[in-house]
């Protein structure tokens, strides 16, 4: 290798050193009892455990940080994923939805497992217990459905 060629290669190292130095936001809020989406539905273990596997990373305060999170510029990615996904829906937050707000993103939740856009795929290709059965998307499905139903 020409040293032209071993110099890019440093800087290139040089520059992902310092990129790790770089902070990102990994942080979960504080999470308040009785404003969580499952507890507040009584939601049984099995739809619980389906819904902390495929959904909570990204759509509560409970994320669990794999160790790809803390590598820029992955590190980012993930990060910018998390927070967007919370924006859009925070089961950690529940009860601090409107009835109607709660009635749109259930709506949402049955019509993102239906079309097949949620659980994204980028996340299930790491997450392999995110990548669900018909059987456990149907449930979810009937789930969300019923508590549509109530509210």
């Amino acid at each position: 290798m020409s040293g032209f060629g071993k110099k890019i290669i440093l800087l290139i190292l040089i520059v992902l050193v310092v990129l790790q130095l770089l902070p990102v936001d990994r942080a979960n809020p504080e999470i308040v009892k009785g404003e969580d989406f499952i507890e507040l539905n009584k939601t049984d273990e099995k739809v619980a455990s389906i819904m902390r596997s495929a959904c909570y990373d990204c759509h509560s305060h409970e994320t669990v940080w794999p160790w790809y999170s803390y590598v820029a510029p992955v590190s980012w990615v993930v990060a910018d994923h998390v927070e967007h996904g919370r924006e859009e829906l925070n089961f950690s937050t529940w009860k601090g939805y409107s009835s109607d707000k709660m009635d749109h993103k259930l709506e949402e939740c049955i019509e993102a497992l239906e079309e097949g856009w949620m659980p994204e795929e980028g996340y299930v290709s790491m997450h392999e217990e995110a990548n669900l059965s018909e059987e456990q998307k149907e449930l979810l499905i009937a789930y969300f459905s019923g508590l549509r139903a109530h509210l």
